[in-house]
């Protein structure tokens, strides 16, 4: 099976060569996609001196719409567009190991579960946070909270971001019609997959807090998503596809 990993960046200029590096050695034969927005620290311009010396490694700089969500849909659609068959995303500050890929994408492509998302999950029994506040980590799990109870998403960490999708059922989005700009585009993907009838599991990972560089989740950022939930909420028969039951 063909795979792409799949990088979204924004001043990560401390992280992304010892990232790269890391997930180069744990998938050796696996394409990757690092899908930068215009970062001025010169985090394109690191991947870019890598790719030259890595055909599997490409870089996409993205000078408008900035944010997650937007660059999230750039960075899936390529997927689709290239005929890949699964498509991993992960954090680029090395809070997801990339050691742990290939558990994701050997669950995906395992007999026994054939998923369409695997989500690398830090609240089912073996996942865990390290390096987090506690009101970081009461924060997170009320949200999450929100999402499996009110959005009635059937898994428990639903607004991570380290995940292996099957690209397959990808297809079966419209990536331009998603509302999300910034971090709840992961509950978007979620709740419209999920509507689509998609088989979603769980692996347990250790989400480790970044080390070096800043987060890009600001306060302001954090009450626009929550702010975006509840109108996913509200507006939740909308995600079912056209056609469906009501």
């Amino acid at each position: 099976m063909r795979s792409l990993i799949l990088v979204l960046t924004l001043n990560e200029i401390e992280n992304i060569q010892t990232l790269l590096c890391r997930i180069a050695t744990a998938c050796p034969n696996t394409d990757m996609l690092v899908v930068d927005d215009d970062s001025p620290d010169g985090t394109a311009h690191r991947a870019n001196q890598m790719a030259e010396n890595n055909p599997r490694l490409r870089v996409m700089i993205r000078k408008e719409s900035p944010g997650l969500g937007n660059a999230m849909r750039v960075g899936l659609q390529y997927a689709v567009d290239h005929q890949y068959d699964l498509v991993v995303n992960l954090d680029a500050d090395l809070s997801h190991a990339p050691e742990d890929i290939p558990r994701l994408i050997h669950a995906a492509t395992c007999s026994d579960t054939q998923a369409d998302l695997v989500i690398g999950s830090r609240y089912i029994q073996g996942g865990r946070t390290s390096g987090w506040s506690w009101r970081r980590i009461v924060i997170s799990r009320l949200v999450n909270l929100f999402a499996t109870s009110v959005l009635r998403l059937p898994v428990a960490d639903c607004s991570g971001g380290f995940r292996c999708y099957r690209v397959a059922r990808l297809r079966e989005l419209n990536f331009a019609g998603m509302v999300s700009q910034g971090y709840s585009i992961q509950e978007e993907i979620l709740l419209r997959l999920h509507a689509r009838g998609a088989r979603m599991l769980e692996v347990p990972i250790v989400f480790s807090d970044r080390v070096r560089g800043a987060s890009k989740l600001s306060a302001i950022e954090s009450l626009k998503s929550v702010f975006r939930l509840v109108q996913f909420a509200v507006f939740r028969q909308s995600f079912q596809p056209q056609g469906a039951a009501k």
